[in-house]
């Protein structure tokens, strides 16, 4: 193969790899709207330009680029933090902030939380998502409103730690909806009862 064709069959994997969609498992859960992958190709790219020799009849797909995602986990499970270009990611298990079918907060929780304040804190943040999620058991009323008030109160802590006027918060209870794990096995339930708090990272 000559050098040309390599250079030639590399771009193209390349570009391949560039317009790939964002990646998910088959048949996997989809995110609470709002939260999706939002980055965009860094360049434009023109399908005319002679130096990219497509073959005849040959047309570029949309250009895509994905989130890079770092997800640092506590080895017990209890607390997740995700971080992407454009946001960071907390998820906590239910059962460390609240008591069985409760939304009322333990002291510990309160200080898990203030951990979290400080890093909104630290990225500048002002846009605040809280939400809550439940496991299918019970019915889907039950999940709905439970998992909101629970939203609730991680929300009403925040409140109390940043004490900042300009900072807007979007609270919802999504129940069941958007599970992360199996709802056929306890362990799986318990990664689905959790409270999620989001916020976009600092620009600096």
């Amino acid at each position: 193969m000559t050098h040309t064709r390599l250079a030639l069959a590399l771009a193209t994997t390349t570009l391949l790899l560039v317009t790939t969609g964002p990646a998910r498992a088959d048949d996997g859960p989809s995110v609470p709207p709002g939260t999706e992958a939002s980055a965009s190709a860094p360049v434009e790219l023109d399908p005319n330009d002679p130096d990219l020799k497509l073959p005849d009849g040959a047309t570029l797909a949309q250009a895509k680029v994905l989130d890079i995602k770092s997800v640092v986990e506590e080895q017990s499970g209890d607390e997740r933090r995700e971080d992407t270009n454009a946001d960071v990611k907390f998820a906590l298990q239910a059962e460390v902030l609240f008591g069985k079918d409760s939304a009322r907060l333990s002291a510990e929780s309160k200080a898990r939380i203030a951990g979290i304040a400080e890093e909104i804190r630290a990225q500048n943040a002002t846009k605040i998502r809280v939400f809550g999620f439940t496991d299918d058991l019970g019915s889907a009323a039950h999940g709905d409103a439970l998992s909101k008030r629970r939203a609730d109160a991680v929300q009403q802590v925040l409140v109390q730690e940043l004490n900042d006027a300009d900072i807007t918060y979007e609270v919802r209870g999504y129940g069941e909806q958007y599970p992360i794990a199996d709802n056929s096995s306890e362990a799986g339930r318990k990664k689905n009862r959790r409270v999620e708090v989001s916020f976009p990272r600092s620009e600096g």
